[in-house]
């Protein structure tokens, strides 16, 4: 007679060779080894954007979309209504400063398609407290506002938003489709 166990054996081995799978997977793609899920994109000229790394220069005002180590495309952005220095706490209207990934896709925001930062990192959130406040959230690179009666999709020529990094909605599109979740992203002054 088979005992449970025995039964449960060969589901137990395959969910540890499905998870070794996975781990080496996800490996395979963050270095590079795997071609990158991105879509084509119009008019690019090499046929895809596949970052593996955003830039974006601050004092520059540009967005910079990277594979191994070349730019791919830049892009002029607008910043936080005050761009000059690192975010220190929610409110101040600085765009953070430093190593942060791209780490979720939104369709349906106020603008244009979003993808968040993961900006607070524990730094972020030591140093929101030191003035006794909170670091804020909800970081994102962002098209244009979607208000329908208005109809404007290009990038504007000031610093407008509460932190976040604006493009034109066309770069949206781009930025989008050349970049996956996890993908790194610095932001320098």
């Amino acid at each position: 007679m088979i005992s449970l166990m025995q039964r449960l054996q060969p589901v137990r081995t395959l969910a540890l060779v499905t998870r070794r799978f996975l781990h080496l997977a996800v490996l395979f793609v963050l270095f590079g080894v795997l071609p990158h899920p991105a879509s084509a994109v119009s008019g690019s000229g090499s046929g895809y954007l596949a970052a593996d790394r955003v830039l974006v220069v601050k004092s520059e005002r540009r967005l910079y979309l990277l594979r191994d180590s070349h730019v791919l495309k830049s892009y002029p952005i607008q910043l936080g209504r005050s761009p000059v220095g690192d975010k220190v706490f929610e409110g101040d209207g600085r765009t953070p400063e430093g190593l942060y990934i791209l780490d979720r896709r939104n369709t349906g925001s106020e603008y244009y398609r979003s993808i968040r930062i993961s900006y607070p990192n524990q730094s972020d959130i030591a140093e929101a407290r030191e003035y006794g406040r909170r670091p804020g959230g909800l970081v994102m690179i962002h098209g244009q506002p979607n208000y329908a009666h208005v109809g404007y999709t290009d990038a504007r020529s000031w610093d407008w938003t509460e932190g976040c990094i604006a493009v034109s909605n066309a770069a949206m599109d781009e930025i989008w489709d050349a970049t996956i979740f996890g993908t790194p992203i610095e932001i320098l002054p």
